[in-house]
């Protein structure tokens, strides 16, 4: 994998917000620069991003597998974490996750056979009072993720992709 000019034209416009010195800082915009292009990051985008900001690739690895926003794998066209941390799980978070394994046909972190999903718990969400919550696609935070709630997403989801639900 060879970064084009464009991207790193992109990564040059991050590194420019930084003061002399500390482009390390632009490791995260340079992860979700190629996660954009690429829909995941790969270990050899790990050691590009890494030469060009000119740091060890295990310090850019310990940033993708830290935060659950990268995705180490190709995924489904929709990504749904669910939390499953302690408060959630109070408040039936594995129920929810399980749920949703159930009714996709997947194990934690698979993704469907059509590609159109990819299903995996995760960590705090910082909505505990919400509990049990999800993300989809890193962007949109659901709440009071209910079993009927799930399945009515799902259905939505496949409705708006034209399968059946």
């Amino acid at each position: 994998m060879t970064l084009s000019e464009a991207t790193k034209a992109r990564f040059a416009r991050e590194v420019a917000k930084y003061p002399a010195g500390y482009q390390q800082s632009a490791v995260m915009a340079c992860l979700s620069i190629v996660q954009q292009e690429q829909g995941w990051v790969s270990a050899e985008a790990e050691e590009q991003i890494a030469a060009y900001l000119g740091m060890a690739p295990i310090a850019v690895r310990e940033v993708t597998t830290f935060y659950n926003m990268y995705n180490q794998q190709p995924t489904g066209k929709y990504k749904l974490n669910v939390c499953t941390n302690l408060p959630c799980q109070l408040r039936n978070g594995q129920g929810a996750l399980e749920h949703l394994l159930k009714a996709l046909g997947v194990e934690d972190g698979g993704t469907t056979a059509d590609g159109l999903f990819t299903v995996a718990k995760c960590e705090c969400l910082g909505a505990c009072a919400d509990a049990p919550v999800m993300l989809v696609n890193d962007r949109q935070m659901l709440s009071y993720m209910s079993d009927d709630k799930l399945d009515e997403l799902v259905k939505v989801i496949k409705s708006a992709e034209g399968k059946a639900a």
